[in-house]
């Protein structure tokens, strides 16, 4: 393991010279012989809100304790700030850690669990208070001050908590999961925070989180994890409008998904059978293989009571429904065209309320979509 004794590096604020505010070169990190990041690289910007988003156990949390200290890679180079962090013990590092579980002290009240980093550095009464009455304005926490942790909610804990990292004024502020223990609603209303927060303070926020729309909403760009690699890296509207792996496009939001030959190549699209009497037509690959994976999302889907003139169309029967409030989700199963005996297909769709039109299960309706907007990937 690397030195805790090393000299502490001096950091700058953000100038035009400053790449990247973290950068992960070539990151490899094993646990008693088993590999949880493999070959990681990773560049986050100056004052971007970046979120590493993945399912449970797919090295996302690893990512940020690299990056944090909290541990050091097994092979590879963090660096903050163009400067390398590997030997660099937590305490040292241009960072703050926000934590799903607050982390708060107890037996202080608000203005000293913010204080306290301060405090560390030495830094005069006047100082402290004026930095403190600052944050504490920052995260809208002024008449709480002299409050204990446990007399707060749940969202002003995170605010306390976010206004301690903040207050240091880190090159970087790491997010663990940190709206992870909130109510919907207060986790809705924290997202609104955060977003006004980094606006506000133009620090460069890294996120973890598993909460796909949580990502969606929030970050500048989004790093997809699976299995310790990075499946692609974009903004919200890269990821889920232009997922590069059928993963991506599964992981991200909701989509329909279908394995199946092509049939047919054209210049801009391909047919696909995805089963007997079911021929797909989707947008082309380049050198596409012999067998590809379609990606539909509901909405992009039209659900209508006349077949129309889409690409793909097929007549089907609703067989369940969930009402969402804004939207109704269908599942509708699809009938082949000219087998009545090949397996049955279903699709999810989704349409806003309300659509005009009064559907129960067992009704027959048709489902169509262009070929621009079902995405193939290979195999």
């Amino acid at each position: 393991m690397p030195s805790l004794v090393s000299p502490t590096p001096t950091f700058s604020t953000h100038t035009a010279s400053t790449a990247w505010d973290v950068e992960l070169q070539q990151i490899h990190k094993s646990f008693a012989g088993e590999t949880v990041i493999n070959g990681v690289d990773l560049q986050i910007r100056p004052g971007e809100f970046f979120c590493i988003l993945g399912p449970s156990g797919c090295g996302k949390t690893t990512l940020l304790r690299l990056i944090a200290g909290f541990e050091f890679p097994t092979t590879g180079q963090v660096l903050i700030q163009n400067q390398t962090m590997n030997a660099v013990p937590p305490y040292k590092r241009p960072v703050n850690t926000v934590f799903q579980s607050y982390a708060l002290f107890n037996h202080l009240t608000v203005a000293e669990n913010i204080a306290f980093g301060l405090k560390l550095k030495r830094l005069s009464k006047s100082e402290i208070e004026q930095k403190v009455i600052t944050a504490l304005a920052g995260v809208r926490l002024d008449a709480f001050a002299q409050r204990y942790p446990q007399q707060l909610s749940g969202g002003q804990r995170q605010r306390v908590a976010l206004a301690r990292a903040l207050v240091n004024r880190p090159a970087v502020v790491l997010l663990d999961e940190p709206l992870g223990a909130l109510d919907l609603k207060l986790r809705k209303e924290m997202q609104v925070e955060l977003s006004r927060l980094h606006q506000e303070v133009g620090l460069t926020f890294v996120m973890v989180t598993h909460d796909q729309e949580e990502a969606l909403s929030l970050s500048d760009r989004i790093a997809v994890v699976r299995a310790g690699y990075i499946e692609q890296v974009g903004t919200p509207t890269e990821i889920y409008e232009h997922p590069k792996t059928a993963f991506v496009a599964d992981f991200i939001g909701e989509t329909n998904l279908f394995e199946g030959v092509v049939q047919v190549e054209e210049s801009a699209r391909l047919q696909v059978n995805i089963a007997e009497g079911f021929g797909l037509w989707s947008q082309t690959i380049p050198d596409a293989p012999p067998v590809v994976t379609l990606s539909i999302r509901p909405e992009k889907v039209q659900l209508t009571s006349k077949p129309t003139t889409q690409d793909n169309c097929f007549q089907g029967r609703i067989q369940h429904l969930m009402y969402l409030g804004t939207h109704v989700q269908f599942v509708v199963a699809l009938e082949a065209k000219g087998d009545e005996s090949a397996p049955q297909q279903t699709m999810t769709v989704r349409q806003p309320n309300p659509m005009g039109l009064t559907l129960e299960p067992n009704t027959s309706v048709y489902v169509s979509w262009s070929a621009e907007d079902c995405l193939t990937f290979a195999k």
